[in-house]
């Protein structure tokens, strides 16, 4: 599989301010060293509890946040030193679906409008045959020609959110991260949608980072899925080898939080204990000892796991790799 984009190292910091003087304290680690890479046509689901990173990892990759340290390279070119005005042109290859349907629309703008702005920016196509561009994809995400003059307040979240899509996909993008894109909609509306997302996939070719909660969307349509805790990437593998070996504790704990749909089935639930640590001061070594029901005191607790990598499935997690016998390896 050709790479499209590859992430080495990827830190993203955020300032704590504190005092008249607004000095810097401290630092939200929110991106912490994530490495992997997203290959052409496809779809990387990257899963977590709240407040991970998952949602700064997507918005720093696409530069719409500026990364801390680390490279972010497309087509093998390093675009991590570029400024706005040197992105511009990569924007159209580069797009983001967000999350809130509701806020990411402009509601001063018409539907038409709204699709239409990327094409005006980018100077796409003749400016008589922009209409037909907007209409013809409005089409594509299943949505009728005859919406161009209405505004966005008189359609339904699952209307929006493909409005939002028609927006993305307009400008013939490569890539496009889907920063929670179901998490507002219905039962019913988030199964179109991703259907939608996978027949746009396979007819025009995009790769996705997937972020989501819901692990059962990303087995669905994910074809590697990462594994994202307190700013770092614990586990990385393809979706059916994630899903019927995970390694990592922690991933072993959020896929025994998904609910079975078949009552006979027995069903064992791995519970955590403790909160979340805080990305200001996380903690030394692995930043799951704290909650992981097989850490090793003396080793976990003061010695932070590298990446290690077994038949294609990266973990960072010492008892794993010393169970497997594995020998570490630095961050592809």
């Amino acid at each position: 599989m050709t790479e499209l984009i590859r992430i080495e190292n990827l830190k993203k910091y955020f300032p704590v301010r504190k005092g008249l003087l607004r000095r810097v304290t401290a630092h939200v680690k929110a991106v912490d060293g994530v490495s992997f890479s997203i290959g052409e046509k496809e779809t990387i689901g990257l899963v977590g509890e709240s407040g991970c990173g998952k949602t700064t990892a997507g918005r720093t990759i696409l530069k719409l946040l500026d990364p801390t340290g680390g490279r972010i390279v497309y087509r093998e070119n390093d675009i991590t030193p570029l400024n706005s005005g040197q992105m511009r042109p990569l924007r159209k290859k580069l797009q983001i679906i967000f999350q809130d349907p509701y806020a990411s629309l402009n509601p001063r703008m018409t539907v038409g409008k709204i699709i239409r702005e990327g094409l005006d920016i980018h100077n796409i196509g003749e400016k008589k045959k922009r209409d037909g561009m907007v209409a013809e994809v409005l089409e594509k995400v299943g949505l009728p020609r005859n919406i161009l003059d209405r505004y966005p307040h008189e359609f339904s979240g699952g209307q929006r959110q493909r409005v939002g899509i028609a927006r993305a996909l307009v400008l013939n993008p490569e890539f496009i991260v889907c920063d929670e894109a179901i998490s507002a909609l219905d039962v019913s509306i988030q199964a179109q949608i991703i259907n939608l997302l996978a027949d746009l996939k396979e007819e025009f070719g995009i790769a996705y980072l997937f972020i989501a909660h819901d692990l059962s969307v990303v087995e669905h349509i994910s074809d590697r899925v990462a594994v994202m805790y307190l700013g770092k990437i614990v586990e990385l593998a393809k979706t059916s080898e994630l899903f019927s070996n995970p390694l990592h504790p922690y991933t072993r704990a959020l896929l025994s939080s998904v609910p079975k749909p078949d009552p006979t089935i027995e069903h064992e639930r791995i519970v955590l204990q403790g909160d979340v640590p805080s990305p200001i001061a996380p903690p030394e070594g692995c930043s799951f000892h704290p909650r992981c029901p097989l850490a090793v005191k003396g080793l976990c607790d003061t010695v932070e796991p590298l990446t290690v990598e077994s038949d294609d499935h990266q973990f960072a997690c010492h008892v794993v790799e010393e169970e497997l016998g594995c020998e570490t390896e630095n961050p592809a």
